[in-house]
């Protein structure tokens, strides 16, 4: 240690406990001996401690109230209260004012110095111990990128890196480094893979991935048709990172049984989410239900008939649910649905669509104060956390599970941060979106992005006759050669959605059992 912890230690019969100083002070760290509750306040008053050792029965101030009055000075001070009592209540009251850890005499060191770890040194040591495992793991992540031929392998290898990106968001910015740069060789390659397998998925719909447009009639119908009542909950922009944080809000209400499925391409609204509640692919929707459809050139908002969507699948199967419809976009729309949960109640499906992370990304890219908060992708999925767990939406999982109901939840694309902007040239009629764009005059470089020439195969309207789509591949996005720099500057490091990454693509599907 290159500066020694300081422990203060109270015990009205310290000059026994001698030898368990002498071991600590051996291991590097500082003693501070009193004998008396008043002398350990006196103590705070003037030194900033480590850890402190109460004895919670000495004469004068008790080791509980001398707790109370510590914890008074200084609220962050890990407290080990030192008893012979093993009575509960006094356990309850020491717990109650917040104690650190509790010992029972006689103590021997090496529990004192456990606990010493365990409060003082635990981060360091658990981020020392991450930044070990994950450098163990990184060549087997390597070649398992090498090695993934599959959809289903390529899932695997996207939940790793999330597990890691998780794991080390606060520890050495080394090991943070290397992570990303495993991401991005990722990504590479799954852009690849995207590329040579996409058209074929959608053309042997017997021989693919579970896709957005599978989503109804794999995952949710089935449950139906076993007299199941299902909320299916759908949070735009809602990647498996986010999830991972937002979990553990959820263990007390739920079990949880989680997978991923492929989002299509664009991965963006109009067509992700339009092909999940209608189960078609969006230039089948564009064939059977045009007047559903909004084309890309058109001013009018692309989602506005989702809930006419999901009533033409239901039709479709000649299923008879019962079903209902909320898209919420504030919290004054999120207290309306909580006011309006019992009526829902009646239905065998209700679709709960909660636009909050999607509004979130773009105020962090329009909004020089969003982009301050959500600096980082660990502050993103903070921001995503403080969202779920202090607006109306907690509230509604806890009341959908007082009532018994399952509820799936999943969205409809994820997004990720980009970095490497792509020259691209379009004509006026070209979509804005940075990460794919459609359109019959468009210049590009082609080793950058992913072509689609044929849009019918990938399942996709044409515009015009001419129409082609593009997309960008890993961190990219593109910028028009006019005013570039400006451009660039204002998108770089912003998050966006649209074209194929793992973060994208590969979507939590997350089914939520009451407990």
């Amino acid at each position: 240690m290159t500066t020694k912890d300081r422990i203060l230690w109270a015990d009205d019969e310290i000059d026994l406990l001698k030898p368990h100083i002498l071991f600590l002070e051996d291991k590097g760290y500082e003693v501070v001996a009193v004998v008396s509750g008043q002398d350990a306040l006196d103590r705070c008053k003037e030194q900033v401690f480590d850890i402190i050792f109460l004895d919670e029965n000495m004469p004068g101030l008790t080791g509980l109230e001398t707790l109370s009055l510590i914890k008074e000075l200084n609220p962050t001070v890990p407290i080990v209260m030192v008893t012979k009592s093993e009575e509960e209540s006094i356990m309850n009251q020491a717990i109650g004012n917040k104690i650190a850890d509790y010992l029972i005499k006689p103590v021997n060191p090496n529990q004192l110095l456990l606990s010493i770890k365990k409060n003082v040194h635990q981060q360091s040591i658990i981020s020392e111990a991450t930044t070990q495992n994950y450098q163990q793991e990184f060549a087997r992540i390597g070649v398992q990128i090498n090695d993934s031929l599959t959809a289903d392998a390529w899932m695997e290898v996207y939940k790793k890196l999330v597990y890691w990106e998780l794991e080390l968001e606060n520890g050495q910015t080394q090991m943070a480094d290397l992570l990303r740069m495993q991401k991005k060789e990722a990504n590479n390659a799954f852009g690849k893979f995207v590329k040579r397998n996409y058209i074929k998925w959608i053309q042997t719909p017997d021989n693919r991935p579970l896709m957005s447009h599978d989503l109804f009639k794999k995952r949710i119908f089935p449950l139906l048709d076993n007299n199941e009542k299902v909320f299916f909950i759908l949070i735009d922009n809602f990647r498996l990172d986010q999830w991972r944080v937002v979990k553990e809000l959820l263990t007390e209400l739920f079990t949880f049984d989680e997978s991923l499925y492929y989002s299509i391409l664009p991965t963006a609204t109009q067509y992700a989410r339009n092909a999940i509640f209608s189960g078609l692919m969006p230039a089948q929707i564009v064939q059977i239900f045009p007047d559903l459809w909004v084309d890309e050139e058109s001013e009018e908002v692309k989602n506005l008939n989702e809930a006419p969507l999901i009533q033409t699948q239901i039709d479709r199967f000649r299923k008879k649910y019962t079903f209902s419809y909320t898209k919420t976009n504030d919290s004054l729309h999120g207290e309306r649905l909580l006011n309006n949960i019992a009526s829902l109640m009646q239905n065998q499906l209700n679709v709960i669509v909660l636009n909050f992370i999607d509004m979130l990304s773009h105020a962090r890219t329009e909004m020089k104060m969003i982009r301050e908060l959500a600096q980082t992708e660990a502050a993103y999925r903070s921001l995503t956390k403080s969202w779920f767990q202090h607006s109306f939406t907690l509230d509604l999982f806890r009341r959908i599970a007082d009532k018994g109901y399952k509820i799936i939840l999943t969205t409809d694309h994820g997004t990720i941060r980009v970095d490497d902007p792509v020259k691209v040239i379009g004509d006026k009629n070209t979509n804005t979106n940075l990460r794919y764009k459609v359109g019959k005059k468009l210049n590009y470089n082609l080793k950058d992005v992913f072509e689609i020439r044929e849009p019918e195969k990938a399942g996709l309207p044409s515009p015009n006759l001419s129409s082609k789509y593009i997309f960008a591949l890993n961190e990219s996005f593109f910028a028009y050669p006019n005013n570039y720099n400006y451009y660039v500057s204002y998108y770089k490091s912003t998050f966006q959605h649209g074209g194929i990454s793992m973060e994208e693509m590969l979507i939590p599907f997350i089914t939520l059992t009451p407990k």
